[in-house]
């Protein structure tokens, strides 16, 4: 049966062949650097089942050593000038987007075919669909657009390299995640912001709540790790069944307070800190900065609106 496993072996390909030309990159200083990392990440790809816990918590202790010390560096992959690319631009002009749009189109087509097909995993359908879809989007692309056949994986390894260490925060912040529940930090942190709360004031109770989602989500660096301890430990016994707040309401707008914090943590890479590495941004931090504002002026609104909108019954 198709499933997770095919996805992994493509992904785990993928960053050998991204190490190996890493190690092949004689101008790049910090070649052995970037290399070893994107190594170490195709081995948890392609063995991390084989390897137990132990031998995984070692590979990510590895990852953190090589990142932590600076020796990742954005390499030279043989790929197209600038000059050719403005050229290439007005070429091929619209169609250049051909390839990035088959991608969602196939996707969507494929998490509603794939799961009715009896050596398909019903419950990967989404993630086999889209590692197919990457992979006819790179054939399409090369066809249209006659590059070499290394050209995807050349320019996968210059995406990796701007965005470095970064690219993996959202894997590691999901495994930490698993742990802090396996641990029972969520039950600590809800018993600790019962006791911190006024439990006879209903707009302390919304404020607790909502600014709770947001810190934790600075934390954890993804709403959806803040939503289960934060809705547990404060909406589900203070906000909704001690003051009779609509569950709905108080829910939607709790998440949309943990999006607040999503705004402001660089842990959350993909939104903050890939497009600053992507545009070669001097300050790395400069979108978190450009959207502090915003995050603080909703939050304060989310408050004020869970308190008007979630008591109406």
């Amino acid at each position: 049966m198709i499933g997770l496993p095919l996805v992994y072996l493509l992904a785990g390909l993928m960053f050998a062949a991204f190490a190996g030309l890493s190690a092949l990159d004689r101008e790049n200083a910090k070649r052995w650097g970037n290399a070893g990392f994107w190594g170490l990440v195709a081995i948890s790809f392609l063995f991390g089942d084989r390897l137990g816990d132990l031998g995984n918590g070692v590979l990510v202790l590895a990852l953190a050593a090589i990142a932590g010390s600076g020796r990742l560096g954005v390499g030279a992959p043989q790929t197209t000038s600038p000059a050719e690319r403005e050229r290439l631009a007005a070429t091929y002009g619209a169609r250049l987007f051909v390839p990035a749009l088959v991608i969602p189109l196939l996707v969507l087509a494929g998490s509603l075919t794939l799961k009715r097909l009896p050596f398909v995993d019903p419950k990967q359908a989404t993630l086999i669909a889209l590692a197919f879809a990457a992979l006819i989007a790179a054939i399409l692309a090369k066809i249209m657009f006659h590059q070499p056949a290394s050209a995807p994986l050349q320019e996968g390894r210059r995406l990796m390299d701007l965005v470095g260490w970064a690219a993996l925060l959202p894997q590691m912040l999901a495994a930490l995640g698993a742990v802090f529940a396996l641990a029972g930090v969520g039950k600590t942190i809800g018993e600790i912001a019962i006791q911190l709360t006024p439990v006879d004031s209903r707009f302390a109770a919304i404020a607790a709540y909502c600014v709770g989602m947001a810190v934790f989500t600075v934390m954890m660096g993804n709403a959806f790790a803040a939503f289960p301890v934060m809705t547990g430990g404060i909406a589900l016994p203070l906000v909704i069944g001690h003051f009779g707040g609509d569950p709905a309401v108080v829910c939607a707008i709790g998440m949309l307070s943990g999006f607040c914090g999503t705004l402001l943590t660089p842990l959350a890479a993909n939104f903050n800190l890939v497009p600053a590495a992507l545009l070669q941004l001097k300050d790395r931090y400069a979108v978190i900065r450009a959207q502090a504002p915003t995050a603080a002026l909703m939050l304060v609104v989310n408050v004020v609106l869970m308190n008007a909108l979630a008591f109406h019954r």
